[in-house]
């Protein structure tokens, strides 16, 4: 650790915080042991657990006895989202919508800021939804396409993006496969153009173009809401 006039474990909780705002820690996951905290930072343990306390107390983590602590998802305790409602397909069409707006900020900071790691990850999803998607039922389908996007929207480094996404496709994961399934019902097949739109995205953040990203991950959106209109 640098040097600083602020005791060992404040300069932890720095970096911590650091790591946490930045999206290098993901809301939900665990973080590493105190003893690997203590080896790498060539601190104490006892240095590790005043800051891991003082991370608690703040509302950043939480530790779970006999269990190794866990970045908490800062939005959770202010945002209640609605029930999916049962009128029809109107509600569908607003998630869809918030969704457009949702993935084209991911994708657009994804391409700009995600790690080489990160791309690798990106890239080794679609390629293995590529091979997924031929024969997979609807909800294999819809799962495997939430998984593409979430890993696009934690590649964000943009904390909001990445804590908004988390709650909303656990929330509105049943809306977002109702319309692929309605979709399939009206029209018999699953969508013509969404394995080339998921090219076009993977494509654009591969190649870090962030506005080309963003631009795509928006249609593929409301390509997928002009369908599901369709169904009214």
């Amino acid at each position: 650790m640098a040097k600083s006039d602020q005791p060992l474990s404040q300069q932890l909780v720095d970096l911590f915080e650091s790591q946490l705002l930045s999206g290098e820690f993901l809301p939900g996951q665990s973080l590493p042991s105190q003893r690997v905290l203590s080896d790498r930072f060539k601190v104490s343990r006892s240095t590790v657990r005043e800051a891991v306390k003082s991370l608690e107390l703040s509302g950043l983590i939480a530790t779970e006895q006999g269990a190794r602590s866990r970045c908490l998802n800062l939005l959770e305790p202010f945002l209640e989202m609605p029930q999916e409602s049962t009128q029809g397909i109107s509600f569908l069409l607003q998630v869809m919508e918030m969704r457009a707006v949702l993935e084209g900020e991911a994708a657009f900071y994804a391409a700009q800021r995600a790690t080489a790691e990160q791309l690798q990850r990106i890239d080794a999803e679609f390629q293995a939804m590529r091979l997924r998607s031929s024969g997979s039922t609807t909800l294999n389908k819809a799962k495997a396409d939430l998984r593409f996007h979430t890993l696009i929207a934690e590649s964000s480094h943009h904390l909001l993006v990445i804590s908004f996404s988390q709650l909303f496709y656990t929330r509105y994961f049943n809306a977002i496969y109702s319309v692929l399934d309605l979709t399939l019902k009206k029209f018999g097949r699953y969508p013509d153009r969404i394995a080339s739109q998921h090219g076009s995205i993977h494509q654009a953040i591969m190649q870090r173009n962030q506005q080309q990203a963003r631009t795509a991950a928006t249609e593929h959106i409301l390509y997928t809401r002009d369908l599901l209109k369709a169904c009214e």
